[in-house]
């Protein structure tokens, strides 16, 4: 590989096996992406991993930096009761297609960033997810082609008013219980070779695990995702789909700690706060 070669380029062209780990940081006032290289560097790109960047050989200290959410603005699609033991525990019959919802990019916050408790929140759970990191423009693939579109995978936490969720839900919607400001912590890192088949999430609260789960519990795999969504919707490079959450999701409160860990990925650490806007009802 030469440099004049993009990220784009290097990762589509040697497939899933090409292992790396990719950091979105914030470092003397500027966004960048790089390839980890240890725990604490980073070669930086110049550009983005979805299209135009390109391995600088610039060695960026991450000590220095601030880890971000690992795609700015991004289009969040989101599955709900995608874990047979997680349907069971809400007493929801399993359902005969993907349950899809969408978050907005202003709900995505990363590593260490506030998830905001809303003023007039009751009932907010955490729900630890793999989320698939979209790579190229997808449209109509085969389940059997389904994970060539994938950049990686990092870890989510569907954050989720249960009240209101349930309210919307009664009329066929789905929005503002899943999309409030902070609802979507996402990090830390992008992995290039997970095995979204069968991978271990964990989730802890206070250092009290309440999930610990696999991907091999889903109802619909990874690539049928991609597939089922292709049918409908063109998805683009940076598009995240959180995959459903396991059994033991369960409520948060201000003053907590939230870590969801996946294997080869790392730890999203989250504190919770309390949202000191106004609220009118």
């Amino acid at each position: 590989m030469t440099f004049a070669l993009t990220f784009a380029y290097f990762f589509h062209a040697f497939g899933r096996n090409c292992a790396m780990k990719l950091a979105r940081y914030a470092l003397e006032g500027e966004a960048h992406y790089g390839i980890l290289a240890g725990d604490d560097l980073a070669d930086r790109l110049a550009g983005s991993p979805f299209g135009d960047g390109v391995p600088t050989g610039q060695m960026d200290d991450l000590a220095a930096a601030r880890i971000l959410n690992p795609v700015g603005s991004p289009r969040i699609f989101g599955l709900g009761y995608n874990y047979l033991a997680h349907i069971e525990e809400t007493g929801r019959p399993v359902p005969e297609q993907p349950v899809l919802f969408m978050k907005p990019s202003t709900s995505a916050i990363g590593p260490d960033e506030p998830v905001l408790y809303p003023p007039h929140g009751e009932n907010v759970h955490f729900e630890g997810e793999l989320v698939v990191v979209i790579g190229k423009q997808a449209r109509h693939v085969s389940e059997q082609e389904a994970l060539d579109y994938v950049l990686g995978y990092t870890c989510g936490n569907d954050v989720s008013d249960r009240v209101l969720q349930r309210r919307e839900s009664a009329f066929g919607c789905l929005l503002a219980g899943k999309g409030y400001d902070s609802f979507a912590p996402l990090g830390p890192v992008i992995a290039t070779d997970i095995d979204p088949m069968d991978v271990r999430i964990r989730t802890r609260v206070n250092g009290v695990e309440r999930q610990n789960s696999s991907t091999s519990r889903m109802h619909y795999s990874v690539p049928y995702i991609i597939s089922y969504l292709s049918r409908y919707i063109t998805l683009l490079p940076g598009d995240l789909i959180m995959t459903g959450t396991p059994e033991g999701v369960g409520p948060i409160k201000i003053g907590d700690v939230i870590e969801v860990e996946i294997d080869g990925i790392g730890i999203l650490r989250n504190p919770v706060v309390a949202d000191a806007g106004p609220w009118q009802s």
